[in-house]
């Protein structure tokens, strides 16, 4: 499985890199106990079943079953083959890796044509970026951005760039560097003219390269600084590139983000890059679109907190509302910044200034109620009684979504106040329409309950001897010495084939001279379903001290199944023949030997 490395090196390289901080650049965890617990990344949820433990350096989820070590957790949530995974971690740890290597990394990606892509965007980026800052045709766009305010030290972070005015430098570019004219045409950076002409997409425009979560540019945001039209040009959808499932800014913020507990969600690049350089670096921001689900989920899997900045324009106010109700529905805990009539973010931080910005906007931007209060109240005339009742009807209804008893109860004396109302009035409302929704228990007490049932109540519903063998493996796994002792007196009469397999591998892995640890174990099963199946037994409660009197207990009611199974089978064969002989006696005293077996058997297991 380690390809050309060897199994200490592949060791090394996973030892160097602690599995809270792998997990943590893709979720957002908190710790209970011993462990860390999120939103898993594989499955949608609500209530945090995925699991990490650093002690023994493995993850689970108790949802979807997923589970593994570090390696395992990037070869699935970024697609990577294990070559690639490897590479990937000994980059992050500073690990140096043979060329052949990671030549062979290279060479195990998935799609030629898409790493074709991402090689001509690399070679592109770097240009664009050069001729921005040290050519006679970047000048223009350089001075651009220098009004505008952005700094050498922005321009360079952000890699900003320009594309010459020439139709054909571009293409000619690309051509030296050995890509084919009709690729990039397909990659978006080239275009056909109505003459079936191939030209530069950009030419003319300054350059935002549009970078994935690990920083790779994948499209390009081209702005005009001349009379061309449109303003803003972005690149067309593609393999690599999909608006809808990607943040700008996200592969510089993710840090940040996990860093403040919060992200900073503005509606395109302008207003990213000043707040970025305002301090706010948990900032990203939608590629001209709505917010769609997919980058709602993908925002709550990092983080709670989500403060919406939006154009404070009717449009703006308009996507923040929508917004807001999107990112509350996936669970997030929304608030929402509000500026002067019709500013937009860059707009406020050049005129105003960073500070300003900071202190005036982010950091006192409404509540989600709050903005809905707000928003829904600009749709009334306050002063018509129709008017109120349906403005009070519509709020209500907005609280009595509201998971909190604190904050429905302060937003319904804010209400009660306002239009002096009884609370108490106010309050059975809220009550009937939770009722009506199926909201009448509290969020709190519908997680705790979740919770109380625990993580292993499976084990309950588990026939004793499956038990059994489930604890005795979960001990194996903990101490050689306890695997060794099995070893000798079951082997591998197991009666659970997935834990036949397990312990196979268990064996020969503590016989090769390896300590316990289940996360370079895992490394070691070339199935998925085991490795999740490994994990999952490991996260078993267990004693910190065992007694040799319970492993043997554990021992033979595994046995008992194993040796009384057969003979029950046999019997039942044996029952229905005596049936068919019209023998009722005979088969009625097969029946009670059965019975006796099985009663043995529970008084074994108990």
């Amino acid at each position: 499985m380690a390809g050309q490395l060897p199994d200490e090196t592949v060791e090394e390289i996973r030892k160097s890199n602690d599995i809270v901080d792998i997990v943590g650049d893709y979720v957002q965890l908190k710790r209970q106990g011993r462990n860390f617990f999120g939103l898993c990344p594989f499955h949608g949820e609500k209530t945090p079943s995925f699991s990490v433990t650093p002690d023994k350096q493995i993850f689970h989820c108790f949802g979807c079953g997923k589970g593994g070590n570090a390696i395992t957790f990037i070869m699935e949530i970024e697609g990577f083959s294990f070559v690639q995974a490897i590479k990937y971690l000994a980059g992050k740890s500073g690990y140096h890796l043979s060329d052949s290597f990671l030549a062979e990394g290279n060479q195990s990606k998935p799609s030629k044509e898409s790493q074709d892509v991402l090689q001509a965007f690399e070679w592109l980026t770097k240009l664009y970026h050069h001729l921005l800052r040290h050519s006679k045709d970047g000048k223009e766009g350089y001075h651009y951005l220098k009004e505008r305010g952005f700094s050498d030290e922005t321009i360079d972070t952000f890699q900003l760039g320009f594309s010459p005015k020439s139709k054909t430098f571009i293409m000619q570019f690309l051509e030296k560097k050995g890509f084919h004219p009709q690729s990039m045409v397909k990659a978006g950076v080239l275009t056909t003219t109505s003459d079936n002409e191939v030209v530069d997409r950009f030419q003319g425009r300054i350059i935002y390269p549009i970078k994935n979560h690990l920083g790779k540019p994948i499209a390009y945001g081209g702005r005009t600084i001349s009379d061309q039209s449109p303003k803003y040009l972005n690149s067309p959808e593609t393999e690599l590139f999909q608006k809808g499932r990607l943040l700008y800014n996200f592969d510089l913020a993710r840090s940040h983000i996990r860093k403040e507990g919060k992200v900073v969600l503005f509606e395109g690049y302008m207003d990213v890059i000043s707040a970025y350089q305002a301090g706010i670096k948990n900032s990203v921001a939608t590629l001209g679109t709505s917010i769609t689900e997919t980058q709602a989920k993908l925002l709550r899997r990092y983080v709670e907190s989500v403060v919406i900045c939006y154009d404070s324009d009717q449009a703006g106010i308009l996507a923040s509302y929508k917004a807001a109700k999107l990112l509350r529905k996936t669970g997030c805990n929304v608030s929402v910044a509000k500026m002067e009539d019709g500013m937009d973010p860059d707009d406020y931080i050049k005129k105003y200034g960073p500070e300003k910005f900071t202190k005036d906007v982010i950091a006192v931007s409404d509540t989600y109620m709050a903005f809905i209060m707000r928003y829904l109240k600009k749709d009334y005339n306050l002063n018509l009684e129709g008017d109120r009742i349906q403005y009070v009807e519509n709020v209500l209804d907005e609280i009595a979504l509201l998971d909190r008893p604190v904050e429905r109860e302060h937003f319904l004396k804010e209400l009660a106040n306002e239009f002096e109302l009884s609370v108490q009035t106010l309050s059975q409302e809220i009550r009937s329409r939770r009722a009506m929704t199926g909201l009448s228990q509290d969020k709190a007490a519908r997680i705790s309950h979740t919770n109380k049932k625990g993580l292993f109540q499976n084990n309950k519903l588990l026939p004793a001897y499956q038990n059994a063998e489930r604890q005795l493996i979960a001990y194996m796994l903990r101490d050689p010495t306890i695997a060794e002792k099995v070893q000798e007196n079951l082997g591998g009469s197991f009666n659970i084939e997935d834990h036949k397999i397990i312990v196979t591998y268990l064996y020969a892995f503590y016989e090769e001279g390896y300590p316990a640890d289940v996360s370079s174990f895992v490394e070691r099963l070339p199935d998925a379903s085991i490795r999740s199946l490994v994990v999952q037994l490991a996260m078993l409660p267990t004693d910190e001290e065992v007694s040799e009197r319970e492993i043997f207990d554990y021992i033979r009611i595994i046995l008992r199944e194993k040796n009384d199974k057969p003979t029950i089978t046999s019997l039942m064969k044996e029952q229905r023949m005596a049936e068919k002989q019209k023998e009722p006696v005979k088969a009625a005293e097969i029946a009670m030997k059965i019975l006796e077996i099985r009663k043995q058997l529970n008084d074994s297991n108990h």
